[in-house]
């Protein structure tokens, strides 16, 4: 079993390239991690062209949902996108919030980082910036941010729990996320499980939906709601890489369910005042 570095490698790694491909190529394969279908173009990601704020040029076609649409983003809200890739859903959340507002993206490959500059730059967005570094530990001050998004990115990284945590801390009191992300009812084969390019394709990082909701409850979050939930079907000519017809014939007539979903959750306002003394920052003194 790879080690959380090494899965956090393979990732980087396998980023890095999907960074140069088409948009094509990474809309018809896992989250842009190989084994194209030619039975289904679009096998997780939405259509985002109807959101105002949309820039073709920055939609990879590497998500599982619509967060930006579900975000209840408002006018001088700072927002922080996680696994920003390109800039798609920064421009989007940037549209929302407006002049007044903030976005940053933070995002740990580095090309990536220099896709989404570059399509900031061209477009003269200088009220949205982009930052190296990891989601576990983000380059962000406690207490900044109004909203958190993200779009098919928490699925990819090994201590979720870590992730969600610091999802906490960067919230402002009473601020929320709306995070779109794979998760698993039911077991899933050990062929797509254990395949390091499924790993880098959503899946198999992907965990128990159950488990993803605790984790967000016991770290401290309120008012959880799935937004949206949407089945995903991978088709044969995907999952033939990965299992025996025996296996894909079992999986199929099983319980066993890939999902996309879409949670809101808030972090308490109670964080303004502790022990009935006002807390600096907090605007309450």
């Amino acid at each position: 079993m790879p080690t959380e570095e090494q899965l956090k490698e393979i990732v980087r790694k396998k980023y890095s390239e999907i960074a140069l491909q088409d948009k094509a190529d990474n809309m018809a394969s896992c989250c842009g991690a190989g084994g194209c279908s030619t039975e289904v173009y679009n096998i997780m990601s939405e259509d985002y062209t109807t959101l105002e704020g949309y820039n073709a040029d920055a939609d990879l076609g590497l998500g599982c949902g619509l967060p930006t649409q579900f975000a209840r983003i408002k006018k001088g809200d700072t927002v922080v996108d996680l696994g920003s890739g390109a800039g798609n859903d920064c421009f989007i959340a940037r549209h929302e919030t407006g002049e007044s507002g903030k976005v940053i993206g933070v995002d740990f490959t580095p090309a990536m980082i220099d896709k989404a500059r570059a399509n900031a730059e061209l477009r003269g967005f200088n009220n949205v910036e982009f930052r190296q570094g990891d989601i576990e530990h983000m380059p962000i001050t406690a207490n900044t941010a109004d909203v958190v998004v993200s779009n098919c990115v928490l699925n990819l990284v090994p201590n979720k729990d870590a992730v969600i945590k610091d999802i906490y801390r960067v919230l402002k009191p009473g601020g929320h996320f709306s995070i779109s992300d794979v998760v698993l009812v039911g077991a899933l084969p050990e062929g797509l499980r254990k395949d390091a390019e499924m790993y880098a394709g959503c899946v198999a990082g992907a965990i128990q939906k159950e488990v993803y909701l605790e984790l967000i409850h016991a770290n401290g979050f309120e008012n959880v709601d799935v937004q949206k939930e949407k089945a995903i079907v991978i088709p044969d000519d995907i999952l033939i890489n990965y299992l025996s017809q025996d296996e894909i014939n079992q999986f199929k007539s099983g319980s066993t369910g890939i999902f996309s979903v879409t949670v809101f959750a808030q972090k308490p306002k109670s964080d303004l005042v502790k022990e009935n003394k006002c807390v600096p920052g907090a605007g309450c003194c």
